[in-house]
């Protein structure tokens, strides 16, 4: 059985999509720039939010001077309204109260930024206890790079082969690839079952059910 199970954030155990379009289409109008439907930002996000920013400016508009700009309206913005429409997904709280229960240790590993990622895990998971809740922090490469694993893995004290990735992202399919340690897809996030696929991860899951048989079978 494994001893600790990673999970993402946005798209994993939240689903958040629809506060991160609407405060990035704040922060676009606020400053004359043309908005997204919602269902776009499934494709922009995951990156960390300098990055979601780039994807949503328009063509000829990337520049690090407008990612900052629409950086200082959005934050201030989805600081506010972070947990307006986003709700943890179906048998999420259920799955992670087994795993404690069940003595096993467990983290986030989010490119979300560091503050927000505290405060939601804290607010729609107060039951938890986290071994380690880590969002984009600076200084710290985001993800697909595995530094932030291998961060939670020391914390942990535990070894590569006892943790389960968890992501609904080929990004976080890269992170458990490059961090040495077992990859599970999730169908129910932002991205397509296709995406997943393509980095060939040991599990791809269509519930958090699923998840808990998997461990308390001990198959990973």
């Amino acid at each position: 059985m494994k001893k600790l199970a990673i999970f993402d954030l946005d798209g994993t155990l939240l689903n958040t999509i629809a506060d991160l379009a609407h405060s990035t289409n704040y922060a676009l109008n606020k400053l004359g720039y043309p908005t997204h439907e919602i269902e776009k930002y499934n494709f922009m996000v995951g990156n960390g939010i300098n990055k979601l920013f780039e994807r949503a400016l328009p063509e000829g508009e990337k520049t690090e001077e407008n990612v900052l700009r629409v950086r200082n309206e959005f934050i201030p913005y989805y600081d506010i309204h972070n947990a307006d429409d986003s709700c943890p997904y179906p048998g999420i709280s259920a799955l992670l109260s087994y795993l404690q229960s069940a003595g096993i240790q467990i983290a986030v590993a989010s490119n979300k930024y560091q503050a927000a990622t505290e405060k939601l895990v804290a607010h729609y998971f107060p039951e938890i206890r986290f071994t380690a809740v880590f969002g984009q922090r600076e200084g710290v490469n985001v993800k697909p790079d595995p530094t932030v694993v291998l961060d939670i893995l020391k914390l942990a004290n535990v070894r590569k082969e006892d943790v389960l990735y968890v992501g609904d992202s080929g990004v976080d399919m890269q992170t458990a690839a490059n961090a040495g340690v077992t990859a599970c897809g999730v169908t129910w996030g932002f991205r397509p079952r296709t995406e997943l696929e393509e980095f060939a991860p040991q599990y791809i899951t269509e519930t958090a059910e699923e998840i808990k048989r998997l461990i308390s079978a001990d198959k990973v």
